[in-house]
Protein backbone atom coordinates (compact mmCIF):
# COMPACT_ATOMS: atom_id res chain seq x y z
CA UNK A 1 0.00 0.00 0.00
CA UNK A 2 2.81 2.38 0.97
CA UNK A 3 4.72 1.49 -2.19
CA UNK A 4 1.66 2.19 -4.35
CA UNK A 5 1.23 5.58 -2.68
CA UNK A 6 4.84 6.48 -3.35
CA UNK A 7 4.38 5.43 -6.96
CA UNK A 8 1.40 7.77 -7.36
CA UNK A 9 3.31 10.66 -5.79
CA UNK A 10 6.28 9.96 -8.06
CA UNK A 11 4.08 10.01 -11.17
CA UNK A 12 2.45 13.26 -10.06
CA UNK A 13 5.84 14.91 -9.51
CA UNK A 14 6.88 13.87 -13.04
CA UNK A 15 4.06 15.86 -14.68
CA UNK A 16 5.63 17.98 -17.41
CA UNK A 17 9.10 16.50 -16.91
CA UNK A 18 11.32 16.33 -19.98
CA UNK A 19 14.60 14.42 -20.47
CA UNK A 20 16.26 17.70 -21.49
CA UNK A 21 15.36 19.43 -18.20
CA UNK A 22 18.31 20.55 -16.14
CA UNK A 23 18.48 19.56 -12.48
CA UNK A 24 17.28 23.03 -11.41
CA UNK A 25 14.32 23.02 -13.83
CA UNK A 26 13.30 19.51 -12.81
CA UNK A 27 13.42 20.53 -9.16
CA UNK A 28 11.22 23.60 -9.76
CA UNK A 29 8.72 21.61 -11.81
CA UNK A 30 8.39 18.93 -9.18
CA UNK A 31 7.96 21.43 -6.36
CA UNK A 32 5.40 23.55 -8.23
CA UNK A 33 3.39 20.49 -9.24
CA UNK A 34 3.43 19.35 -5.60
CA UNK A 35 2.10 22.75 -4.49
CA UNK A 36 -0.56 22.87 -7.21
CA UNK A 37 -1.91 19.39 -6.59
CA UNK A 38 -1.90 19.81 -2.79
CA UNK A 39 -3.74 23.13 -2.74
CA UNK A 40 -6.15 22.03 -5.48
CA UNK A 41 -7.10 18.99 -3.42
CA UNK A 42 -7.55 21.07 -0.26
CA UNK A 43 -9.62 23.65 -2.15
CA UNK A 44 -12.25 20.96 -2.75
CA UNK A 45 -13.14 21.10 0.95
CA UNK A 46 -13.79 24.84 0.79
CA UNK A 47 -15.80 24.63 -2.45
CA UNK A 48 -18.11 21.88 -1.22
CA UNK A 49 -18.54 23.42 2.21
CA UNK A 50 -19.50 26.86 0.93
CA UNK A 51 -21.92 25.31 -1.55
CA UNK A 52 -23.50 23.32 1.28
CA UNK A 53 -23.85 26.53 3.31
CA UNK A 54 -25.56 28.28 0.43
CA UNK A 55 -22.67 30.63 -0.31
CA UNK A 56 -22.17 30.33 -4.11
CA UNK A 57 -20.03 33.50 -4.37
CA UNK A 58 -17.64 32.15 -1.75
CA UNK A 59 -17.61 28.69 -3.37
CA UNK A 60 -16.76 30.27 -6.72
CA UNK A 61 -13.38 31.56 -5.47
CA UNK A 62 -11.74 28.18 -4.68
CA UNK A 63 -13.51 26.75 -7.73
CA UNK A 64 -11.80 29.36 -9.93
CA UNK A 65 -8.45 28.38 -8.39
CA UNK A 66 -9.10 24.70 -9.06
CA UNK A 67 -10.08 25.29 -12.67
CA UNK A 68 -7.10 27.53 -13.50
CA UNK A 69 -4.72 25.25 -11.63
CA UNK A 70 -5.89 22.10 -13.41
CA UNK A 71 -5.79 23.86 -16.80
CA UNK A 72 -2.22 25.03 -16.21
CA UNK A 73 -1.19 21.53 -15.06
CA UNK A 74 -2.60 20.09 -18.30
CA UNK A 75 -0.68 22.73 -20.26
CA UNK A 76 2.51 21.81 -18.39
CA UNK A 77 1.98 18.10 -19.07
CA UNK A 78 1.53 18.71 -22.80
CA UNK A 79 4.25 21.32 -23.39
CA UNK A 80 6.71 21.00 -20.53
CA UNK A 81 6.58 24.81 -20.26
CA UNK A 82 6.63 25.91 -16.63
CA UNK A 83 5.85 29.61 -17.15
CA UNK A 84 2.05 29.38 -17.24
CA UNK A 85 1.73 27.15 -14.18
CA UNK A 86 4.22 29.33 -12.29
CA UNK A 87 2.31 32.54 -13.01
CA UNK A 88 -1.09 30.98 -12.30
CA UNK A 89 0.01 29.55 -8.97
CA UNK A 90 1.84 32.60 -7.67
CA UNK A 91 -0.80 35.03 -8.94
CA UNK A 92 -3.93 33.19 -7.81
CA UNK A 93 -2.50 32.18 -4.44
CA UNK A 94 -1.60 35.82 -3.79
CA UNK A 95 -4.97 37.33 -4.77
CA UNK A 96 -7.78 34.77 -4.41
CA UNK A 97 -7.58 34.25 -0.61
CA UNK A 98 -8.24 37.98 -0.13
CA UNK A 99 -11.21 37.81 -2.49
CA UNK A 100 -12.61 34.87 -0.52
CA UNK A 101 -12.10 36.73 2.74
CA UNK A 102 -13.97 39.78 1.45
CA UNK A 103 -16.79 37.58 0.11
CA UNK A 104 -17.23 35.90 3.51
CA UNK A 105 -17.30 39.13 5.51
CA UNK A 106 -13.82 39.89 6.73
CA UNK A 107 -11.00 38.39 8.75
CA UNK A 108 -12.95 36.75 11.57
CA UNK A 109 -15.90 35.40 9.61
CA UNK A 110 -13.59 33.91 6.94
CA UNK A 111 -11.41 32.19 9.56
CA UNK A 112 -8.38 34.18 8.39
CA UNK A 113 -8.40 32.54 4.98
CA UNK A 114 -6.02 35.28 3.76
CA UNK A 115 -3.12 33.43 5.43
CA UNK A 116 -3.02 31.32 2.27
CA UNK A 117 -2.00 34.43 0.32
CA UNK A 118 1.42 34.55 2.00
CA UNK A 119 2.32 31.42 0.02
CA UNK A 120 2.22 33.63 -3.10
CA UNK A 121 5.27 35.81 -2.28
CA UNK A 122 7.07 32.77 -0.92
CA UNK A 123 6.39 30.95 -4.18
CA UNK A 124 7.60 33.97 -6.14
CA UNK A 125 10.80 33.97 -4.12
CA UNK A 126 11.40 30.31 -4.92
CA UNK A 127 10.24 30.20 -8.53
CA UNK A 128 11.00 33.72 -9.82
CA UNK A 129 13.90 34.91 -7.70
CA UNK A 130 14.50 37.71 -5.22
CA UNK A 131 13.76 40.78 -7.36
CA UNK A 132 10.45 39.66 -8.95
CA UNK A 133 9.32 38.38 -5.53
CA UNK A 134 9.41 41.94 -4.18
CA UNK A 135 6.52 42.89 -6.48
CA UNK A 136 4.38 39.97 -5.30
CA UNK A 137 5.19 40.77 -1.67
CA UNK A 138 4.21 44.38 -2.25
CA UNK A 139 0.86 43.19 -3.66
CA UNK A 140 0.39 40.95 -0.60
CA UNK A 141 1.14 43.81 1.80
CA UNK A 142 -1.15 46.17 -0.13
CA UNK A 143 -4.05 43.71 -0.06
CA UNK A 144 -3.45 43.06 3.64
CA UNK A 145 -3.65 46.78 4.42
CA UNK A 146 -6.76 47.10 2.25
CA UNK A 147 -8.35 44.17 4.09
CA UNK A 148 -7.65 45.89 7.40
CA UNK A 149 -9.31 49.09 6.21
CA UNK A 150 -12.48 47.48 4.88
CA UNK A 151 -12.78 44.75 7.53
CA UNK A 152 -15.17 46.65 9.85
CA UNK A 153 -17.48 47.44 6.94
CA UNK A 154 -17.39 43.84 5.64
CA UNK A 155 -17.98 42.35 9.10
CA UNK A 156 -20.95 44.62 9.79
CA UNK A 157 -22.91 43.38 6.79
CA UNK A 158 -21.81 39.74 6.83
CA UNK A 159 -23.92 36.72 7.62
CA UNK A 160 -22.11 34.98 10.46
CA UNK A 161 -20.99 31.39 9.99
CA UNK A 162 -21.66 28.96 12.85
CA UNK A 163 -19.03 29.28 15.59
CA UNK A 164 -17.93 25.65 15.36
CA UNK A 165 -17.53 25.90 11.60
CA UNK A 166 -15.49 29.10 11.85
CA UNK A 167 -13.20 27.45 14.39
CA UNK A 168 -12.84 24.39 12.15
CA UNK A 169 -11.89 26.62 9.21
CA UNK A 170 -9.34 28.46 11.36
CA UNK A 171 -7.68 25.12 12.07
CA UNK A 172 -7.89 24.06 8.41
CA UNK A 173 -6.47 27.34 7.13
CA UNK A 174 -3.54 27.48 9.51
CA UNK A 175 -2.94 23.74 9.29
CA UNK A 176 -3.29 23.67 5.50
CA UNK A 177 -0.82 26.50 4.94
CA UNK A 178 1.59 24.91 7.39
CA UNK A 179 1.28 21.50 5.71
CA UNK A 180 1.83 22.81 2.20
CA UNK A 181 4.74 25.03 3.27
CA UNK A 182 6.40 22.22 5.20
CA UNK A 183 5.93 19.72 2.35
CA UNK A 184 7.49 22.09 -0.17
CA UNK A 185 10.39 22.99 2.12
CA UNK A 186 10.95 19.30 2.88
CA UNK A 187 11.02 18.58 -0.86
CA UNK A 188 13.48 21.40 -1.56
CA UNK A 189 15.76 20.60 1.37
CA UNK A 190 15.89 16.90 0.48
CA UNK A 191 16.59 17.73 -3.17
CA UNK A 192 19.23 20.26 -2.16
CA UNK A 193 20.93 17.74 0.11
CA UNK A 194 21.00 15.20 -2.72
CA UNK A 195 22.38 17.80 -5.12
CA UNK A 196 24.97 18.92 -2.58
CA UNK A 197 26.08 15.34 -1.97
CA UNK A 198 26.41 14.80 -5.72
CA UNK A 199 28.35 18.05 -6.09
CA UNK A 200 30.67 16.99 -3.27
CA UNK A 201 31.24 13.65 -4.95
CA UNK A 202 32.00 15.27 -8.30
CA UNK A 203 34.27 17.88 -6.72
CA UNK A 204 36.25 15.20 -4.91
CA UNK A 205 36.58 13.32 -8.20
CA UNK A 206 38.20 16.42 -9.70
CA UNK A 207 40.22 17.71 -6.74
CA UNK A 208 41.86 16.19 -3.65
CA UNK A 209 39.61 16.51 -0.62
CA UNK A 210 41.94 18.85 1.26
CA UNK A 211 42.25 21.12 -1.79
CA UNK A 212 38.46 21.14 -2.30
CA UNK A 213 38.01 22.15 1.35
CA UNK A 214 40.44 25.04 0.91
CA UNK A 215 38.59 26.26 -2.18
CA UNK A 216 35.26 26.11 -0.38
CA UNK A 217 36.87 28.03 2.47
CA UNK A 218 37.48 30.94 0.11
CA UNK A 219 41.18 30.48 -0.63
CA UNK A 220 41.58 32.16 -4.03
CA UNK A 221 45.05 30.95 -5.03
CA UNK A 222 46.30 27.52 -4.08
CA UNK A 223 50.03 26.94 -4.64
CA UNK A 224 52.18 24.73 -2.42
CA UNK A 225 55.87 23.82 -2.37
CA UNK A 226 56.58 20.15 -1.72
CA UNK A 227 60.25 19.41 -0.97
CA UNK A 228 59.75 15.68 -1.38
CA UNK A 229 57.20 13.78 -3.47
CA UNK A 230 57.31 10.71 -5.71
CA UNK A 231 55.65 10.85 -9.10
CA UNK A 232 54.47 7.90 -11.19
CA UNK A 233 53.89 7.97 -14.92
CA UNK A 234 52.41 4.92 -16.63
CA UNK A 235 51.75 4.45 -20.32
CA UNK A 236 50.05 1.64 -22.25
CA UNK A 237 52.69 0.38 -24.67
CA UNK A 238 51.50 0.05 -28.27
CA UNK A 239 48.32 1.99 -27.61
CA UNK A 240 48.61 4.11 -30.77
CA UNK A 241 48.66 1.00 -32.94
CA UNK A 242 45.75 -0.49 -31.00
CA UNK A 243 43.75 2.72 -31.47
CA UNK A 244 44.23 2.50 -35.23
CA UNK A 245 43.29 -1.16 -35.51
CA UNK A 246 40.40 -1.46 -33.02
CA UNK A 247 36.93 0.15 -32.95
CA UNK A 248 36.66 3.24 -30.76
CA UNK A 249 34.31 1.54 -28.29
CA UNK A 250 36.79 -1.30 -27.76
CA UNK A 251 39.71 1.08 -27.27
CA UNK A 252 37.82 3.13 -24.68
CA UNK A 253 36.74 -0.06 -22.91
CA UNK A 254 40.39 -1.10 -22.52
CA UNK A 255 41.44 2.28 -21.13
CA UNK A 256 38.44 2.44 -18.82
CA UNK A 257 39.14 -1.01 -17.39
CA UNK A 258 42.83 -0.27 -16.85
CA UNK A 259 42.50 3.26 -15.47
CA UNK A 260 39.59 2.36 -13.21
CA UNK A 261 41.80 -0.32 -11.69
CA UNK A 262 44.58 2.26 -11.29
CA UNK A 263 42.19 4.64 -9.52
CA UNK A 264 41.37 1.92 -7.01
CA UNK A 265 45.06 1.23 -6.48
CA UNK A 266 45.75 4.94 -5.91
CA UNK A 267 43.04 5.07 -3.26
CA UNK A 268 44.35 1.90 -1.62
CA UNK A 269 47.97 3.09 -1.46
CA UNK A 270 47.17 6.70 -0.59
CA UNK A 271 48.36 8.32 -3.83
CA UNK A 272 46.66 11.21 -5.56
CA UNK A 273 45.71 10.74 -9.19
CA UNK A 274 46.70 13.90 -11.03
CA UNK A 275 45.43 13.28 -14.56
CA UNK A 276 45.27 11.05 -17.59
CA UNK A 277 46.56 12.23 -20.96
CA UNK A 278 45.46 9.86 -23.67
CA UNK A 279 46.84 6.50 -22.59
CA UNK A 280 49.15 7.99 -19.94
CA UNK A 281 48.34 7.94 -16.22
CA UNK A 282 49.96 10.25 -13.66
CA UNK A 283 49.82 9.99 -9.87
CA UNK A 284 51.78 11.38 -6.95
CA UNK A 285 52.62 10.29 -3.41
CA UNK A 286 53.32 13.04 -0.87
CA UNK A 287 51.02 15.73 -2.27
CA UNK A 288 48.81 17.48 -1.45
CA UNK A 289 49.26 15.85 1.96
CA UNK A 290 52.95 15.23 2.82
CA UNK A 291 54.02 11.74 3.91
CA UNK A 292 57.51 10.46 4.77
CA UNK A 293 57.07 7.13 2.95
CA UNK A 294 56.06 8.63 -0.41
CA UNK A 295 58.68 6.65 -2.34
CA UNK A 296 57.63 3.32 -0.83
CA UNK A 297 53.94 4.06 -1.44
CA UNK A 298 54.65 4.86 -5.09
CA UNK A 299 56.77 1.72 -5.50
CA UNK A 300 54.02 -0.48 -4.05
CA UNK A 301 51.46 1.06 -6.37
CA UNK A 302 53.71 0.64 -9.42
CA UNK A 303 54.21 -3.06 -8.67
CA UNK A 304 50.46 -3.52 -8.25
CA UNK A 305 49.85 -1.64 -11.51
CA UNK A 306 51.89 -4.21 -13.45
CA UNK A 307 49.97 -7.05 -11.81
CA UNK A 308 46.65 -5.32 -12.48
CA UNK A 309 47.48 -4.82 -16.17
CA UNK A 310 48.16 -8.55 -16.52
CA UNK A 311 44.78 -9.27 -14.96
CA UNK A 312 43.05 -6.76 -17.27
CA UNK A 313 44.77 -8.26 -20.30
CA UNK A 314 43.32 -11.68 -19.46
CA UNK A 315 39.90 -10.19 -18.64
CA UNK A 316 39.71 -8.16 -21.87
CA UNK A 317 41.46 -10.68 -24.10
CA UNK A 318 43.88 -7.95 -25.19
CA UNK A 319 47.69 -8.04 -25.09
CA UNK A 320 48.43 -5.05 -22.82
CA UNK A 321 51.82 -4.01 -21.51
CA UNK A 322 52.69 -1.06 -19.33
CA UNK A 323 55.71 1.22 -19.14
CA UNK A 324 56.11 2.81 -15.72
CA UNK A 325 58.49 5.55 -14.60
CA UNK A 326 59.12 6.80 -11.05
CA UNK A 327 61.19 9.64 -9.64
CA UNK A 328 61.39 11.39 -6.26
CA UNK A 329 62.16 15.04 -5.80
CA UNK A 330 60.76 18.51 -5.17
CA UNK A 331 57.65 19.82 -6.88
CA UNK A 332 55.14 22.61 -6.69
CA UNK A 333 51.43 21.91 -6.79
CA UNK A 334 48.34 24.03 -7.16
CA UNK A 335 44.99 24.65 -8.78
CA UNK A 336 44.89 26.28 -12.19
CA UNK A 337 41.90 27.59 -14.09
CA UNK A 338 38.61 29.09 -12.97
CA UNK A 339 35.89 27.32 -14.95
CA UNK A 340 37.43 23.90 -15.58
CA UNK A 341 39.98 23.97 -12.81
CA UNK A 342 42.45 21.20 -12.14
CA UNK A 343 44.97 20.25 -9.48
CA UNK A 344 48.36 19.82 -11.12
CA UNK A 345 52.06 19.32 -10.37
CA UNK A 346 55.21 20.88 -11.78
CA UNK A 347 58.93 20.54 -11.18
CA UNK A 348 61.87 18.14 -11.42
CA UNK A 349 59.97 15.24 -9.88
CA UNK A 350 57.44 15.46 -12.70
CA UNK A 351 59.89 15.98 -15.55
CA UNK A 352 62.23 13.17 -14.57
CA UNK A 353 59.41 10.72 -13.81
CA UNK A 354 57.95 11.42 -17.25
CA UNK A 355 61.35 10.68 -18.85
CA UNK A 356 61.69 7.49 -16.80
CA UNK A 357 58.46 6.29 -18.37
CA UNK A 358 59.03 7.47 -21.94
CA UNK A 359 62.56 5.98 -22.02
CA UNK A 360 61.43 2.81 -20.25
CA UNK A 361 60.78 -0.75 -21.35
CA UNK A 362 57.29 -2.31 -21.71
CA UNK A 363 56.45 -4.48 -18.73
CA UNK A 364 59.09 -2.77 -16.55
CA UNK A 365 59.19 -0.10 -13.84
CA UNK A 366 62.11 2.23 -14.49
CA UNK A 367 63.23 4.38 -11.55
CA UNK A 368 65.85 7.03 -11.03
CA UNK A 369 68.93 6.55 -8.89
CA UNK A 370 67.35 8.72 -6.20
CA UNK A 371 64.40 6.34 -5.86
CA UNK A 372 66.73 3.34 -5.77
CA UNK A 373 68.86 4.98 -3.02
CA UNK A 374 65.79 5.85 -0.96
CA UNK A 375 64.34 2.34 -1.16
CA UNK A 376 67.55 0.33 -1.13
CA UNK A 377 67.27 -2.62 1.22
CA UNK A 378 63.50 -2.70 1.24
CA UNK A 379 63.05 -3.43 -2.48
CA UNK A 380 64.89 -5.37 -5.18
CA UNK A 381 66.35 -3.59 -8.18
CA UNK A 382 68.10 -4.45 -11.39
CA UNK A 383 70.56 -1.89 -12.67
CA UNK A 384 69.92 -0.84 -16.24
CA UNK A 385 72.94 1.44 -16.42
CA UNK A 386 73.39 4.86 -17.95
CA UNK A 387 70.92 5.92 -20.61
CA UNK A 388 70.61 9.09 -22.65
CA UNK A 389 67.55 10.97 -21.44
CA UNK A 390 66.13 13.69 -23.65
CA UNK A 391 66.72 17.09 -22.10
CA UNK A 392 68.54 15.63 -19.10
CA UNK A 393 71.61 13.94 -20.58
CA UNK A 394 73.10 10.72 -19.18
CA UNK A 395 71.22 9.22 -16.23
CA UNK A 396 71.79 6.06 -14.23
CA UNK A 397 68.52 4.13 -13.97
CA UNK A 398 67.21 0.92 -12.43
CA UNK A 399 64.30 -1.46 -12.85
CA UNK A 400 62.15 -2.02 -9.78
CA UNK A 401 61.56 -5.76 -9.40
CA UNK A 402 59.70 -6.10 -6.11
CA UNK A 403 59.98 -6.01 -2.37
CA UNK A 404 63.13 -7.39 -0.77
Amino acid sequence: MLGAGRGVVSRILRIGARPTDSRAVALRKGALVLISVSITALATIWTLTYLALGRPPAAAVPLVYQATSLASLVYLARTGNLDVLRFVQVGTVTVLPFMLQWTLGGFDNSSAVMVWAFAGPLGALVFYGTRPAVAFFAVYIGLTLLSGLVDPWLAAGAQRLPEGLRLTFFVLNVGGVSLVTYAVLQYFVAARERAQAESERLLHNVLPESIADRLRGGEATIADDHPGVTVIFADVAGFTLMARQKPAREVIAVLNEVFTAFDELAARHGLEKIKTIGDAYMAVAGAPDPRPDHAAAAADMALDMLAEVKRCAVSLGQPIELRVGIHSGPAIAGVIGRRKFAYDLWGDAVNVASRMESHGVPGKIQVSEQVRTTLDGAYRFEERGDIEVKGLGQMRTFFLLGRA
